[in-house]
């Protein structure tokens, strides 16, 4: 760099003392001496950066060329509709001027965009050659808004990277790197960060956005932003912040398109920018924004993918959804069902209509669109008014499908079924046969873990709610709890349910805590109470809920085993009392195995404030406990 700096001037010093004054061209200004070379304002001398007699000459001969009026040879670029016109014009006869080679370029890899074939031809062309190196002569006259297209357009038309003419564009977009707008520096990053990453551009790629974190402040379009986030913000952590500032201060102006966008952004990046998501919420809130169905599509799919609780929002999304549900398609009900899943947030009048839907269309919807569904119905516990149609055609649509699916689909499908209480014996065979779950409980990856917990649950369904089911069951070993399933970070509700039960115990022996069980569930206390409810030792009875069973003495007549069940906050649907799925067939499998239930929910253990209100809520739930079981 230095050395070119030198080079040009050098130049400049030559041609000022050797070419006479000259009578100024039309369309330019000239000041005192000038010289044939014309220093256009995109184009300034780094001589004018230094101090002393080349400074005072620079002044003395700069010209400012205006932009030129357009020519019969800007038109023929411009209307060229194949490679071989615009090659033409350079054995025409034409002038072409300092921006013309460019435009041709640029012109070129437009038309042969959707043409690969024809770029490796084009290399071998002798006036694509001759064109080049024109543009190279002429690269510091180029205005910038050409400089930066004529830089995409060569990493588009799958120039080397060694190829002179490229390197000498890149260094030239280096050079004017601070004389850039930032709009041209903002569309070389959307258009060719990718290229520079696959061509080895690296420096020039990480210099571009440093000048656009430095220059962030400059941004005053909102479309701009978004466009930014959306293709040059995963490149930069720096520049992502900034963007999201700058756009948390342009929210304001934004249409339903631009918030669509930003979140979509920020879903796919997984990025939780709470002060932008809630400026974000606030708009659709208070704005009557005529929200399309792709929007609202795109709105619950960013809202869930990021788990941002927003209930106003929610049911805006829902209410403004439910006309457009007969002209959905079933990817689309499924894609839907799946994010207000994920938000724990159930709509009853929109979950009916995508049972409509899904009847609506019983003989064309896909069995994967139908997993789905019913996946989303298990995760809320949703229940539909027309139950007995839809499990009719999902057992339909099941039965010659289910062992096609991938394994771990399979699981899940069968899973939810159990968690609704409708899952069939030919389904649960299909599942805990040997040859399907031989490879989850043997993985070690979260994702077959997660498998394994729901053989878990599936095949205590079979156990404790399907008497009838004869087999196959999980092996023995597979039902020994492993050491994941206690290497959980304590909650606070936890710490004090166990600290004050053991002050009612007066100790630890007479209750058992954190007790894994054979059903993949783990019961946060157990406790064994005689027929007069007086506290017996439970290690010392006989325990079948273990694995493997553990005791020896029988339990005796009237007595009662009560386990204790917490339910924290991200047990529930959002404003809502009502148990998820997974945690009511939990508690559903606890009192199938013999226990009376002592739920503990984090609502009414929050309003207890000493230590005497927590034992004596405690003592309340277990009366209660074993009151409703004589009460049968």
């Amino acid at each position: 760099m230095a050395a070119r700096l030198v080079k040009r001037c050098a130049c400049l010093l030559r041609e000022a003392s050797l070419v006479a004054p000259a009578v100024a061209p039309v369309g330019r200004l000239r000041f005192t001496q000038v010289t044939p070379r014309t220093l256009t304002s995109s184009a300034t001398s780094p001589s004018s950066h230094f101090p002393g007699s080349l400074s005072g000459l620079s002044e003395k001969e700069q010209v400012f060329t205006t932009r030129p009026e357009q020519q019969e040879v800007d038109q023929l670029i411009q209307k060229a509709s194949r490679p071989e016109e615009l090659l033409e014009l350079l054995d025409g006869g034409h002038c072409l001027q300092e921006n013309h080679a460019a435009l041709m370029l640029i012109q070129l890899s437009r038309l042969l965009s959707d043409k690969p074939e024809y770029k490796a031809l084009l290399m071998q062309d002798a006036r694509f050659q001759r064109l080049l190196q024109l543009v190279d002569g002429q690269i510091a006259s180029v205005w910038h808004g050409p400089l930066v297209r004529l830089l995409r357009s060569l990493y588009a038309l799958a120039l080397p990277a060694a190829c002179k003419e490229l390197q000498s564009v890149e260094q030239e977009v280096r050079w004017r790197m601070r004389r850039l707008k930032y709009k041209h520096l903002a569309f070389l990053a959307e258009s060719s960060a990718t290229y520079m990453q696959e061509r080895g551009s690296q420096e020039l790629l990480a210099e571009l956005l440093v000048h656009l974190e430095r220059r962030w402040a400059e941004i005053e379009d909102g479309r701009m932003v978004v466009a930014m986030m959306a293709k040059t913000g995963p490149l930069s952590e720096p520049l992502m912040n900034r963007l999201e500032d700058k756009c948390l201060e342009l929210v304001e102006q934004f249409g339903p398109d631009e918030l669509r966008k930003v979140l979509v952004t920020l879903a796919t990046q997984n990025r939780r920018c709470v002060p932008l998501l809630r400026a974000i919420s606030y708009h659709l809130v208070q704005k009557p924004f005529s929200l399309t169905k792709g929007i609202l599509l795109d709105l619950a799919y960013a809202y869930g993918k990021l788990g941002f609780q927003q209930p106003q929002v929610f049911q805006r999304l829902a209410a403004d959804l439910l006309p457009h549900t007969p002209s959905l398609t079933s990817g689309e009900v499924a894609r839907c069902a799946k994010s207000f899943a994920l938000l724990k947030w159930l709509s009853g009048p929109l979950f009916e209509a995508f049972v409509q839907h899904v009847l609506d269309r019983a003989q064309t919807i896909p069995v994967p669109h139908l997993c789905n569904v019913l996946l989303a119905f298990a995760h809320l516990n949703f229940h539909p008014e027309r139950e007995d149609q839809f499990f009719s055609l999902v057992h339909e649509k099941l039965g010659s499908a289910l062992m096609g699916l991938h394994p771990a689909l399979q699981v899940d499908v069968v899973w939810a079924l159990c968690v609704l209480q409708q899952v069939q014996e030919a389904e649960l065979q299909a599942v805990l046969r040997p040859d399907l779950h031989t490879h989850f409980l043997e993985g070690g990856s979260p994702k077959d873990q997660s498998t394994f917990q729901k053989l878990l649950h599936i095949n205590a369904s079979a156990q404790l709610e399907h008497p009838e089911y004869t087999g196959p069951h999980l092996p023995a070993s597979a039902l020994v709890p492993r050491l994941s399933a206690l290497d959980r970070k304590v909650t606070p509700l936890q710490k004090e349910l166990q600290d004050t039960l053991k002050g009612l115990l007066e100790g630890s022996s007479r209750g058992s805590f954190m007790v894994p069980t054979q059903y993949g569930w783990v019961l946060d206390a157990e406790v064994l109470l005689d027929s007069e409810s007086q506290f017996l030792p439970p290690r010392d009875f006989v325990a079948p809920h273990l694995a493997p069973p553990s005791g020896s003495q029988p339990l005796p007549p009237g007595a009662k085993r009560l386990a204790f069940l917490r339910w924290e906050f991200p047990n529930y649907g959002s404003r809502s009392r009502d148990l998820l799925g997974r945690f009511a067939l939990a508690r559903r499998h606890v009192r199938a195995a013999g226990f009376l239930v002592v739920d503990v929910p984090y609502y009414e253990w929050l309003e207890l404030r000493s230590e005497w209100q927590k034992g004596a809520y405690l003592k309340d739930k277990m009366r209660k406990a074993v009151a409703e079981e004589l009460a049968k």
